[in-house]
């Protein structure tokens, strides 16, 4: 049967990123937009662990390589997103997937 991956009536922050294949890679000009069905406010933005900034705009440009999360207001702190700096990268798409789906795979340099 189908299993929920919160608790009925919690909110949840996503970190969605475009083009939409992970792991990220920088040269890819990758954007990243925080998602959160919590309150409107500012993002906070962290970087490495390390709390990065806030802002009014949810959605930015990566310029530089690391490992990202974002916190909306009444909906939490999203999943990681690695964004690597790579110069060869085997990607997968980051739809979900189950067995016997087909899937392209990416092998890029």
């Amino acid at each position: 049967g189908w299993c929920p991956l919160s608790p009925a009536g919690t909110q949840t922050t996503q970190l969605l990123v475009q083009p939409p294949w992970r792991p990220a890679v920088l040269w890819d000009r990758v954007t990243l937009t925080c998602q959160g069905s919590g309150t409107t406010g500012a993002t906070t933005w962290y970087k490495d662990g390390q709390h990065w900034g806030q802002s009014s705009h949810n959605r930015f440009t990566v310029t530089e390589s690391g490992t990202y999360m974002c916190d909306r207001p009444g909906s939490g702190l999203s999943p990681p997103v690695s964004v690597l700096d790579a110069p060869l990268v085997l990607q997968v798409p980051t739809r979900a997937l189950l067995e016997g789906d087909m899937l392209t795979l990416r092998c890029r340099r």
